[in-house]
């Protein structure tokens, strides 16, 4: 529930501005802006704290200083179909940050399967212990 809320909290409270896309398009890429950059202050979401760091670290560079992110959509070519696509990308990356990430459990080493293991290790140190400089005594 508090998931939902987040998502549409965060689009409701995301600045769109449209800009320019860059590649291919002909005069239609000079004449219309395309692209959306959706920007997002992640203090006015007031995520808790282990959530606020899961999307910080999801969100990695596009993280600004200020708690602002910040995405940009030109993947389409119209302002509408980008604009539904920078809200999707956002209310996912919401959505993986509420995520609980899996406990790892731990591996069970067996009795031979250590042994094996040392005795590689053994091998694999002798090798090496045999590699030094050779002396002509």
């Amino acid at each position: 529930m508090a998931e939902e809320e987040a998502q549409a909290q965060a689009i409701a409270l995301a600045e769109e501005r449209f800009i320019a896309a860059a590649g291919p398009g002909g005069q239609n890429v000079n004449k219309v802006a395309t692209a959306v950059q959706l920007r997002l202050d992640v203090f006015a979401l007031r995520l808790p704290p282990e959530v606020f760091a899961r999307l910080k670290s999801l969100a990695g560079s596009r993280m600004t200083a200020g708690g602002e992110i910040v995405l940009t959509a030109r993947r389409f070519r119209t302002q509408e179909a980008n604009r539904a696509d920078a809200r999707e990308r956002l209310a996912g990356l919401i959505a993986a940050a509420h995520r609980l990430p899996e406990k790892r459990a731990r591996s069970r080493v067996n009795r031979l399967n250590k042994a094996e293991r040392l005795e590689g290790k053994k091998r694999r140190a002798a090798v090496k212990a045999g590699r030094g400089k050779v002396t002509l005594d």
